[in-house]
């Protein structure tokens, strides 16, 4: 090889070995990996569902009475459940077929707890429940239950014998009167014990009754309340659910007490003091029975002073102060159990002892009472 040659082949050689240096100066590195991407937040679980609940009423939400103290209560619980819960009523529904027809529609709507609140309700809510097993049914006043319906009551005797302690001191005629709903255990208690509490303060009074076959009527509560002050009556009490017993007395000049709400505002000046049920305690228990699974049908409860469901609120300024003490001991006494209103001897007015001295009578007693005390005049009707 020629020196020429070799010099050429250094060459060629020399410049092979710069390139591939400068191949390899000039490499690219290979990006890194993308970190892994981060795991997504764990989504928010649902809210749930509020629980429906539907109320049906025997008379209007303006009622003044039974069913504005039912309604008060049900705005309690939107109070305390907030939108854990969601409330709808249906008012005036009358006890009979239509019943039957409004409790069924809001069961078919979704509500998961129905209230029913009056007695008439009972039998449509016993054939309706077993077809909504999921259903709660609550049926205010009655005594029938089902796996899936339970009873709730107020008892509203305790608020009857304290109206009748300031009955029996005001009333200068010594004559009583009470219009009277409809003829069932529940009305003939209060009518007995309204008496009962007239009678431990003035051993003279007598109770003149006159019914008008409903709960909410109120030009027939207006007349049955003329035909008994006419008839000498110058102290009213009722077992209807319209001020109109209240507004009849005032318009009269004789004297009378709200029933279960305060109606002070319907009467000034003939109001003695308002007879009141608190709906709410029960209904919050029942709702938070029904939200947190712990609900059991089958069973029943009656509340009163004890429990906070009774009370009797708003007496008028010109009740005695021995007697405002009279009803506040009582109050405490059916508060803590020492005081018993059904014991012993007591008489009806046929002469014939009814719970013999020191006995007291028990809720099933109670519960089927249908006789009127001593004092009482005429006879329950339908009775014997």
């Amino acid at each position: 090889m020629t020196d020429l040659h070799k010099l050429t082949f250094k060459i060629a050689a020399l410049t092979a070995v710069a390139s591939a240096a400068l191949v390899g100066c000039g490499k690219k590195e290979e990006p890194a990996p993308a970190p892994a991407p981060a795991a997504a937040a764990s989504a928010p679980a649902p809210k749930p569902e509020p629980l429906k609940i539907a109320f049906a009423y025997v008379g209007p939400v303006g009622d003044g009475g039974w069913t504005f103290a039912h309604d008060n209560a049900r705005k309690a619980l939107e109070k305390e459940f907030g939108d854990k819960i969601q409330t709808s009523f249906v008012e005036n529904v009358p006890e009979s077929a239509d019943a039957e027809r409004v409790i069924r529609d809001m069961a078919t709507q979704g509500n998961k707890l129905i209230f029913g609140t009056t007695f008439g309700y009972m039998e449509p809510m016993l054939k309706i429940a077993p077809d909504f097993k999921d259903v709660k049914f609550e049926h205010a006043t009655g005594y029938k239950q089902a796996d899936n319906m339970r009873t709730y009551d107020s008892r509203t005797y305790e608020g009857a014998y304290m109206a009748g302690i300031i009955a029996g001191k005001m009333t200068k005629s010594n004559t009583l009167g009470v219009v009277a709903s409809i003829p069932i255990p529940e009305v003939i208690r209060n009518i007995n014990s309204f008496t009962l509490g007239a009678q431990s303060v003035n051993p003279k009074v007598k109770t003149k009754v006159v019914w008008v076959n409903g709960w909410f009527d109120p030009p027939k509560e207006t007349e049955a309340a003329t035909s008994l002050m006419n008839g000498g009556a110058d102290v009213l009490f009722q077992n209807t659910d319209s001020p109109a017993v209240l507004k009849a007395a005032e318009a009269k000049g004789k004297r009378a007490f709200g029933w279960d709400s305060d109606m002070t505002a319907y009467g000034p000046k003939a109001h003695l003091g308002s007879a009141i049920i608190n709906w709410g305690p029960y209904y919050i228990k029942t709702t938070k029975e029904a939200l947190d699974g712990s609900w059991k049908g089958g069973t029943g409860v009656w509340w009163g002073v004890k429990e906070g469901a009774i009370d009797l609120v708003s007496i008028a300024e010109d009740v005695p102060a021995d007697i405002k003490t009279k009803v506040e001991d009582v109050k405490k006494g059916l508060a803590d159990g020492s005081f018993v209103i059904w014991k012993g001897p007591i008489t009806d007015n046929k002469g014939k002892v009814q719970i013999a001295k020191d006995a007291a009578a028990d809720d099933k007693f109670l519960g089927g009472l249908n006789f009127y005390v001593k004092g009482v005049e005429g006879k329950i009707p339908g009775g014997k």
